[in-house]
């Protein structure tokens, strides 16, 4: 039998007129037939991590019943219509969870205070991110990586164990993602691409006058540093490699207002009418989106509420903040109130859940070919023993859900990442943080 030689579209491609030269939009003779181990090489897949800060209330939480007709709990009952495209973990654990610095060893299994390794996002970014305008994405409901606080930021960890900063603000992260750039901005990042690689080739020069000057212990410092040079030398290509390729124009019928800031740190004080949280969530979740159906990017994190502070907005209806709410000393109103919020952010999910869903990609949809992962650092009563975890979508990547799965005692949270980076084809040598494996029992 005569075999087919797939016809291969570079990414640069233009349509050229007479002094035009018009992008053309991701196309699937773009897609990259690499050797990646994914279930089907003709798909493009798609991963997320989404951390819930300081727990839920466990008692309203797991579904009644395990399988697939297991019976919805009253947080997660606005999943309903998305049976069959989640699953429910129960007995998920992290180790050095349990407590308000859950946001550290969240993603990587390592306490605060000790240094941290990379990230399964950065894992799957090293791969699939040669292919992406952006290698990964970091978003959360506050700035910036907060490190050394309890209110950590972000969940992505370099190689140096360096956190990567995150954005808040949807306008921002829209203009970083699709606004199309000025002749100024062009002008300007030029200049930037200039003096930043003047810069660099001086400290590379400098640093070799030291070598062999050092002790040992000075001499694994300066490595970790010049590691850290040369992965900013890797950005700085990246940035220009893709300086003069056009961004994607997403289709915004249906989509909410990106042409004003909402900065989610002042989210928790206005209280004023002029921040809605139902408005902020859903426009931080469509950017999931639409950065995954244009390509942008394979891998996102985002912290969608932070230890301790936050969490609880004006219009949730709420007596208390949500920390102090989990600190319900049994008071049927407290524990009450708890599930209310918890209840309004799986709605956000589940309007997520739907954004994916109708979004047709390739022979399925968005959802089919993305997988997301939710937990937290903690249960009700800051157990680390019981955790939410739910993993979401990827039905096209191999994942058979079964809407509540009980697993072994004290399955380690990693399990669900190594599943996760399974799925996305990048193959990992060695142990995987604290993991015994892949959950078998989701894969088909």
């Amino acid at each position: 039998m005569r075999s087919i030689k797939r016809f291969r579209l570079d990414r640069r491609t233009f349509l050229r007129g007479t002094g035009v030269a018009v992008g053309l939009p991701y196309l699937e003779a773009m897609m990259p037939s690499t050797a990646l181990s994914s279930p089907n090489p003709e798909i493009t897949p798609r991963m997320a991590m989404f951390y819930f800060g300081t727990g839920m209330n466990m008692r309203q939480f797991y579904p009644e019943g395990t399988g697939y007709d297991a019976k919805m709990s009253r947080i997660l009952k606005p999943l309903e219509k998305q049976r069959g495209d989640f699953t429910v973990f129960s007995n998920t654990w992290l180790e050095h969870g349990g407590g308000h610095d859950g946001a550290y060893p969240f993603a990587t299994g390592i306490p605060r205070g000790e240094k941290q390794i990379l990230s399964p996002d950065q894992i799957v970014a090293q791969v699939h991110g040669q292919y992406t305008r952006f290698p990964s994405l970091q978003m959360s409901v506050k700035k910036g990586t907060g490190f050394g606080s309890q209110a950590l930021a972000t969940l992505s960890w370099n190689e140096q164990g360096v956190p990567l900063a995150a954005e808040n603000d949807p306008k921002s992260l829209f203009d970083k993602l699709f606004r199309p750039d000025s002749e100024e901005d062009k002008a300007n990042r030029s200049n930037e691409f200039r003096q930043r690689g003047s810069v660099l080739d001086m400290i590379m020069d400098d640093s070799k006058r030291l070598e062999g000057k050092l002790g040992k212990a000075d001499q694994e410092q300066l490595d970790q540093y010049l590691n850290s040079i040369r992965e900013m030398e890797k950005t700085l290509a990246r940035d220009i490699d893709w300086a003069d390729r056009p961004k994607p124009q997403p289709k915004l019928s249906d989509y909410g207002d990106y042409s004003k800031s909402m900065d989610g740190d002042k989210a928790d004080v206005e209280g004023n009418g002029k921040f809605l949280y139902d408005t902020y969530g859903k426009l931080m979740y469509d950017l999931i989106a639409l950065a995954f159906q244009t390509d942008s990017t394979r891998a996102i994190t985002y912290v969608v509420r932070t230890e301790l502070a936050g969490g609880v907005y004006p219009e949730f209806g709420v007596s208390k903040g949500y920390h102090s709410l989990t600190h319900h000393g049994n008071d049927p109103q407290n524990l009450e109130e708890l599930a209310k919020v918890d209840t309004i952010y799986m709605q956000h999910w589940s309007h997520f859940l739907d954004r994916l869903r109708g979004i047709k990609d390739g022979d399925g949809t968005l959802l089919d070919h993305t997988m997301l992962g939710f937990s937290s650092g903690m249960g009700i009563g800051h157990s680390k023993e019981i955790l939410p975890t739910v993993l979401s979508g990827g039905s096209g990547l191999g994942i058979q859900h079964q809407t509540h799965l009980e697993l072994k005692d004290k399955t380690p949270l990693s399990s669900l990442w190594r599943t996760m980076v399974d799925r996305m084809g990048v193959p990992v040598e060695g142990d995987f943080q604290d993991s015994n494996g892949v959950i078998k029992e989701v894969l088909s």
